[in-house]
This record gives structure tokens, C-alpha cells and sequence, in this order.
């Protein structure tokens, strides 16, 4: 077994101490073959490339983001288990999952591999998440959605949680759904009302899931599911709404969900930007200081009369507020990041120049500038004149409509650093969609 990870939230913990089971250990021999058919290489589904990383992996960053799970086991199959420690390890340095995790190899069965990877949890966990791997599309929603059923539900029996004992998602049945003899006869049509379809996560106490299994290995149990295995063993299941969303990639078919434009929708994004730089005070003397005063630049234009800005760059606070914004929407740092003061190659660089650059970089994650609103903060000089062009300028930047762009002025009304007429601050906001 490999544990590896970084400490999870400081935030108090829930009454039950949830880990949650990654199944990655399947064959995936339908998928793996019509994949060598066609590439010559046989792939398992759960490491087919979704969006620049693999299946398992946008099971893993999904569990992260919710507050409720404090770790993770990946469980692969044992000739994979040394390959894809050092893949997770490496995923995990890039984007950081922010839990512990552990890896363990599975079995031949799926329940199988859900008891190696039950057997591999920390001593203190008392419930426990199973995931399908397979099933890339789950969202955090759903996942809090069976976590909470199984931490707050009433239940009349089960020490460890005042939650259900087994929860699990299901969907209506929206198909008349026909059972059928061996000679492909109808037998019966069940009402469909009382039929729900099963997706994974499912979520357990550990306790009496880990007596069931132990008693399916021992009465040798065939299982399709946990949930079936609990209650063969006399269990409560508890059901909660599932997702549309939430398929499972079985067949060669199912390939097309993984570049299908509905999964690969993205939700907007908003990035906020702050800058601020202070004037040539008239009774400066540091050479230093005074070389490095520049002619007042807002938005990409000369601003007339405007007192001379101190920075490294030109010194065009709004735009340096606006590229933080962008950089915002991509994820990508900030500017001092990326233009850092003490590199000459930027002395006096014209500020358009960190624009474009944060622009690539927003598009290079999928993104586009919709809207840009900004607001400069100054007592002197007077901006009023000058906001349509600087709007103007900056939409051509971001190859916007003008009317998709807002500059605002304002001052302090004689408080503080620019009050004092001492600086200049400025605050970008930019909306971005996907494409």
C-alpha cells in the first residue's frame, strides 16, 4: 500500500469520519478491445484522457471539493499498482487534491476490490463513499447529496451515525422495463414507478459494509453492487435523487460521452483584479525612485496633466488591475508572477503587452472574455473626461464590443492614500464563458 497526501481542512469535522473508495481496478475489456482494434493498444476505460487527464482522476478531484470527505483510496489492478502510484503522485504534485490519499491493488470481482480497498481505509473512518471510476460525470452535488443522507438521515438502528446505514442514488425508471423468460418470452412488466436506476457514489458505514463482505466471502455471495450486498445481509437502503449526468462508460458506444459538447460544458467564471501605485512626490530626491517615475498611462492612453506614476512597467494601474482579472478567470497566478518587478526585460514594457499575455492564457484554458468592469480610484486627476477612451482601448484589447466593457472614476473624498493625493489604485472585474 502507498499513502500519500496533504493535510486535509482545519475545518471541524463532521460527526463521521467519511473516506471515500475509488474503483479503478476494472478490465474494461469491452472498451479496451474495440480500443486495440482501432489504435492497436489496449487502454483501460478508467485511464482513457477526459479534458488532459485521466478518468479516475476527475473522480478524485470531484470527492475533493467536498468538505464532507477526508480521503481517498485509488484502488488499481495489481500489475498497474506500481505505474499508477507514480501517476497519482504526479497528478497530485500538479493539482494538489488538498486530501491524504492511499492506493491499493484490487481483485478479480468488484467486490473484490471494494473489500481490499475497504481494508486499506485509516483505523478512524467510520463511513465510507464507493465510486465507480467509470463514472467520470458525477458532481460534488450528488456526492454531498449521499454524505449528508448517510451522516443526518433518522434511523433506528447503527451506534456509529444518527444517518442511514447504506445510501444510494438512483434515477427513475423512464422505460417500460419487461422481465424475460430464456426463450425470450415476456414473463411480467414491473411498475415502473416502484423501479429506480443505480449509479455509484454509493455510501455505507464501514462497520457493518465490512461485515457484509466478509460474510459474502465467506457464504460466497455474488454480488452486482454494495448495495445489494447490504441487503442480502438485512440492511436498510436509503435512496436519494441521482444525475442524468452520471453514466457510466461500459460500451465501445459510450467512448462518444467523453468529447460529447454536453459534458464538456463549463460553468462561467469571474476574475477580480487589484492594483495600486503611488506618485512622484515633488520633493522627492532618491534617483533610484525618480528614475523609475513615469508619464501617467490609464487603460492604454496618456492621461495629460496626470501626476508621474512610480513603477517598473509603464505604470498603468488599470491594466495591470485588469491582467490580475484575467489571470484570475485562467487559474494562472497573478502579474507579479509572470512580470516580475526586478526582471529588466519589463522596465517601462508598455502594459498592453501583460493584457495580451493573460489574454492567451484565458483562452488557452477554454475560456473568453464577456465583460469587463473597471474602477480607478484617484483624487487628481480628473477622469471624467477620459473614461469613454480608456473603455474604448480596452475592449479593442480584449476584442470586445465597447458596450461590453465599463470604466468607472471615483475618489475617497480626501481619505487616505489616495485622498491624500498620494496614489492611484484600480479594480478590474472580468466575466468569462466557455469557448
Amino acid at each position: 500500500m502507498t499513502t500519500k497526501g496533504l493535510k486535509h481542512s482545519d475545518l471541524p469535522d463532521p460527526d463521521l469520519h467519511l473516506w471515500a473508495v475509488l474503483l479503478a481496478a476494472g478490465s474494461g475489456s469491452r472498451i479496451a478491445q474495440a480500443l486495440a482494434e482501432g489504435t492497436g493498444e489496449a487502454v483501460r476505460k478508467q485511464y482513457l484522457d477526459l479534458h488532459g487527464a485521466p478518468l479516475f482522476w476527475h473522480s478524485a478531484r470531484t470527492f475533493a471539493r467536498v468538505q464532507a470527505v477526508k480521503g481517498l483510496v485509488f484502488v488499481f489492478p495489481p500489475q498497474d499498482l506500481e505505474r499508477m502510484s507514480a501517476l497519482v503522485a504526479e497528478l497530485d504534485a500538479g493539482e494538489p487534491l488538498g486530501l491524504p490519499w492511499r492506493i491499493c491493488a484490487g481483485g478479480a470481482r468488484r467486490q473484490d476490490s471494494v473489500r481490499l480497498g475497504l481494508a486499506a481505509l485509516p483505523g478512524d473512518c467510520h463511513g465510507v463513499l464507493v465510486h465507480d471510476s467509470a463514472r467520470p460525470f458525477a458532481t460534488a452535488g450528488l456526492v454531498r447529496r449521499v454524505a449528508e443522507a448517510l451522516m443526518e438521515e433518522p434511523l433506528s438502528t447503527g451506534p456509529l451515525s444518527k444517518g442511514a446505514v447504506a445510501v444510494i442514488p438512483g434515477l427513475n425508471v423512464t422505460d417500460t422495463i419487461k422481465t424475460v423468460r430464456p426463450d425470450n418470452t415476456v414473463q411480467d412488466t414491473p411498475d415502473r414507478s416502484v423501479l429506480r436506476a443505480v449509479q455509484t457514489p454509493q455510501g455505507f458505514l464501514l462497520a457493518p459494509l465490512w461485515a457484509a463482505h466478509q460474510r459474502a466471502q465467506a457464504e460466497a455471495w455474488e454480488v452486482t453492487d454494495d448495495a445489494a450486498l447490504m441487503e442480502r445481509a438485512g440492511h436498510p437502503v436509503a435512496v436519494v435523487p441521482g444525475e442524468e449526468q452520471n453514466v457510466k462508460i461500459t460500451t465501445p458506444a459510450d467512448l462518444a460521452l467523453l468529447s460529447s459538447p454536453m459534458n464538456e460544458a463549463k460553468p462561467p467564471r469571474t476574475g477580480w483584479g487589484y492594483d495600486v501605485h503611488r506618485y512622484l512626490a515633488s520633493n522627492e530626491t532618491d534617483a533610484k525612485t525618480k528614475s523609475q517615475a513615469r508619464p501617467m498611462m490609464l487603460g492604454g492612453i496618456a492621461i495629460p496633466g496626470g501626476p508621474q506614476v512610480i513603477a517598473h512597467s509603464d505604470g498603468d494601474v488599470l491594466l495591470h488591475a485588469l491582467t490580475d482579472a484575467l489571470l484570475g478567470v485562467a487559474c494562472a497566478g497573478d502579474i507579479g508572477q509572470l512580470f516580475p518587478d526586478t526582471d529588466q526585460a519589463f522596465a517601462n514594457m508598455p502594459s498592453a503587452v501583460f493584457v495580451t499575455e493573460a489574454l492567451r492564457r484565458v483562452r488557452a484554458c477554454g475560456y473568453r472574455p464577456a465583460h469587463a468592469d473597471l474602477t480607478v480610484v484617484a483624487q487628481v486627476p480628473k477622469l471624467g473626461p477620459h473614461k469613454a477612451r480608456m473603455a474604448a482601448q480596452i475592449a479593442q484589447l480584449l476584442e470586445l464590443p465597447q458596450a461590453c466593457v465599463n470604466v468607472k472614476a471615483t475618489t475617497e473624498e480626501g481619505l487616505g492614500f489616495t485622498g491624500e493625493k498620494r496614489g492611484i489604485k484600480a479594480i478590474a472585474v472580468v466575466t468569462a464563458l466557455p469557448g
